[in-house]
């Protein structure tokens, strides 16, 4: 597993990488499923989804349970669909998650980034200590990502 934190002026992104025994397909069909996001969430803040399709695509928006402390709800939209290559999203305060999938010998290197870079309260995130968090939160999900997909029958 590699990881890196990134803070350059106006450039603020955490990102973790892991390589998974799975194909590419069958890691990117547990990203691409809100439902399962729960699954794999190594912050413990997801509790469940609330509303969206089976299947995300670009555009899609799809609501989750969350807790942090209080529970609340989130609506995402996916901004970025490569289909097997790269998902992500953004809430109204745009952050934005995503996952990268590259072949890796006979599987996928999956490398999972937060960008807080166009969030309004980009330094807000920083002062709670958001970047800190979910560096450890990133590698916590990608290794229940790798846990999933392995388990999956191809």
């Amino acid at each position: 597993m590699s990881s890196y934190v990134r803070l350059m002026p106006f450039e603020r992104i955490v990102s973790d990488s892991i390589v998974i025994d799975a194909s590419p397909e069958q890691v990117f069909d547990i990203l691409a499923d809100p439902r399962r996001h729960r699954l794999i969430d190594g912050s413990g803040s997801v509790q469940g989804t609330l509303s969206g399709p089976d299947r995300l695509s670009h555009g899609a928006r799809f609501g989750m349970n969350m807790r942090i402390g209080l529970p609340y709800r989130i609506t995402n939209t996916v901004i970025e669909y490569d289909e097997n290559r790269r998902i992500a999203w953004q809430h109204w305060a745009r952050h934005t998650w995503r996952y990268e999938l590259e072949p890796a010998g006979a599987g996928v290197r999956v490398t999972e980034s937060w960008d807080w870079s166009t969030s309004p309260v980009a330094r807000v995130m920083e002062l709670v200590r958001f970047p800190a968090k979910n560096k450890l939160a990133i590698r916590q999900t990608l290794i229940r990502l790798k846990q999933q997909s392995e388990a999956d029958p191809a």
